[in-house]
């Protein structure tokens, strides 16, 4: 794919008198891996969110596969084909890995999670869901743990479950916000090689925020660098590598 699929467009986001964005714009290509970066502060989480729809911008225009997602709220990106990851796994520790999975594929189907797990209508619903749900685990290697508690279990193993969850929606772009945060050196090789696998098996399109910059500019198409809400620079890893400007922004000084 080479469409323009997410765009943001001059977004302003204020918390109180402070502009968290200020008019921001970049642009996603579709079955890129594209990247925000930036020192703390920089505005990453609050592009994220407004992407999202769980923070509404002040001026500007965000738009996904030619539809205004300013008109829309949160619960309809994932019929859009959107899905999200959270810094802080937000996996439900006393469900299974299992049922921690399903809960994704339930945000696109028709039936409630809840209303399935209490054996209610769309039983069949429930069964492909569950099915799909362990054919996922299995891409992600993690297959064997399906019918365990989440909790307690290693930590790199419930970053592949959490992507699990977002993957069972079948979506087109998947937001990944610090998806290498707590990751052992061997886990943030394996994290870049399954999302390049991603990216490759599934045509789809990733836009990560990241701190790890090892980790960014190994699997990145496209780098977005923000500074104190606005835009910094932007290009392909290579572009950025020795950018001036992007030295300034994380050392403090001129480079």
């Amino acid at each position: 794919m080479t469409n323009d699929l997410l765009s943001l467009d001059n977004v302003t986001v204020r918390f109180g008198g402070v502009a968290a964005l200020d008019k921001v714009s970049f642009t996603v290509r579709g079955g890129q891996v594209a990247a925000l970066i930036g020192p703390n502060g920089a505005g990453k989480t609050t592009a994220f969110n407004a992407i999202s729809r769980l923070v509404r911008p002040a001026e500007g225009r965000i738009h996904f596969d030619g539809k205004d997602l300013l008109r829309l709220d949160a619960a309809a990106l994932s019929g859009l084909g959107i899905a999200r990851t959270f810094q802080n796994l937000a996996l439900w520790p006393g469900m299974t890995v299992l049922e921690n999975v399903m809960v994704g594929g339930h945000a696109r189907g028709r039936v409630g999670f809840v209303t399935s797990l209490l054996g209610r209508p769309a039983r069949r619903e429930d069964g492909e869901l569950r099915a799909r749900a362990y054919a996922m685990l299995d891409w992600f290697g993690v297959s064997d743990v399906a019918h365990r508690e989440c909790k307690g279990l290693p930590f790199g193993t419930l970053k592949r479950v959490e992507l699990a969850r977002a993957l069972i929606s079948d979506p087109t772009l998947l937001l990944l916000d610090e998806p290498a945060g707590g990751l052992a050196h061997g886990d943030v090789r394996e994290l870049g090689e399954l999302l390049l696998r991603l990216r490759d098996e599934r045509d789809m399109t990733l836009l990560l925020v990241e701190h790890h910059m090892q980790f960014v500019m190994g699997i990145s198409d496209y780098v977005v660098a923000l500074d104190f809400g606005r835009n910094l620079v932007a290009g392909t890893p290579a572009e950025l590598r020795d950018s001036p400007e992007l030295v300034e922004a994380y050392l403090g000084t001129p480079a």
